[in-house]
């Protein structure tokens, strides 16, 4: 069983590597320290219950606009994969934009499938506001983007 807390501001080393691993793999943007610390309040962590110190996985929430959030950085670490700890996580901040009235919340995948899983459906990237591109130019991919815009009504 995992426990999911907010995150604070210890645990940003520990999503600095998780993510970095995801980020080189190529299957997610690695974000910095700084940036981590600028946006820790909109993470999300889990960890085992026995062992409260292991960093399982991570999710955020970004606000982009009045009905709109993002999910963001959703990742589980290889050795806690499978357990349903994913979708656990992405429940939590659905709920949480749910409480701060976000109507919708859109992903940018490589693993579209995942999240089709829970209810997200497929949508052109051209239907999402311009100002969430603003990431887009620290990734390797720019300007040649393959993830997959997927969006759900909440």
């Amino acid at each position: 069983m995992y426990r999911i807390r907010k995150a604070v501001v210890s645990d940003v080393p520990r999503i600095y590597d998780l993510l970095k691993d995801f980020g080189q793999k190529g299957v997610m943007l690695p974000r910095s320290l700084s940036e981590l610390y600028d946006v820790i309040r909109a993470f999300l962590v889990a960890a085992p219950e026995e062992r409260p110190d292991e960093l399982a996985g991570v999710c955020a929430l970004h606000v982009c606009w009045e009905d709109l959030g993002e999910i963001r950085s959703l990742a589980v670490a290889q050795e806690h994969q499978g357990t349903g700890l994913g979708g656990r996580l992405l429940a939590q901040v659905e709920s949480d934009a749910r409480e701060l009235g976000v109507g919708r919340l859109f992903v940018l995948t490589y693993i579209p499938d995942y999240f089709a899983r829970f209810g997200y459906q497929r949508i052109e990237k051209s239907q999402l506001p311009h100002k969430i591109w603003a990431d887009c130019i620290k990734c390797i991919n720019f300007p040649n983007c393959d993830e997959v815009a997927l969006l759900r009504p909440l």
